[in-house]
């Protein structure tokens, strides 16, 4: 049985492993940060007036990342937004191993280059645990979203877990994978 790699997996192994240890000082192959998983969500405030909204957004997602998302569901009643508990608000995918390498690749190298006056990502978007988060305004960038067939344009929002002990090591890895960061 052959297991299928992304090149981006495959370049991972090959290269980036290898520079994260020249450059962090790192002594053993285990220590090297690596990328995790992606979690991709999107929240649907309008939800609240129509329950098929989410529907389509979770159609949406599942378009772009690959995978079935999970219907988020508000925990709380907030009277303020009309909200009630057990009410869908949203949907989230989270991404692993092959399918995670795949929708890097194409947020990297497809959708950023997209957006609107895009002069790259900002590198103060990590959580202090190695994590990277990205907000998005358009889900509309990604090449398999057909831009006639759609009702209303959503953000999402894409985190990047990491391994990493710290924000430098993350910054370091996501350099590595081509990421554009602003300097």
């Amino acid at each position: 049985m052959t297991v299928y790699k992304n090149r981006l997996q495959d370049y991972y192994e090959k290269e980036i492993a290898k520079n994260l240890m020249d450059n962090l000082g790192l002594k053993n192959r285990f220590e090297v940060p690596k990328l995790v998983k992606i979690v991709v969500s999107m929240g649907v405030k309008d939800a609240v007036v129509d329950s098929k909204v989410v529907e389509k957004a979770a159609d949406d997602l599942m378009m772009i990342t690959g995978q079935k998302p999970v219907i988020t569901k508000a925990k709380k009643a907030i009277a303020a937004f009309k909200l009630k508990p057990d009410m869908p608000i949203g949907c989230k995918v989270t991404l692993r191993k092959a399918m995670m390498y795949d929708f890097l690749d194409k947020f990297i190298n497809i959708a950023l280059p997209r957006v609107k006056d895009f002069r790259g990502l900002s590198p103060k978007k990590f959580d202090g645990n190695g994590n990277y988060a990205v907000g998005l305004k358009e889900h509309i960038i990604f090449p398999e979203i057909n831009y006639d067939k759609v009702d209303k344009i959503r953000g999402m929002n894409i985190v990047f877990v990491t391994t990493a002990k710290n924000n430098e090591q993350a910054l370091e890895l996501l350099k590595l994978f081509n990421f554009p960061f602003i300097n």
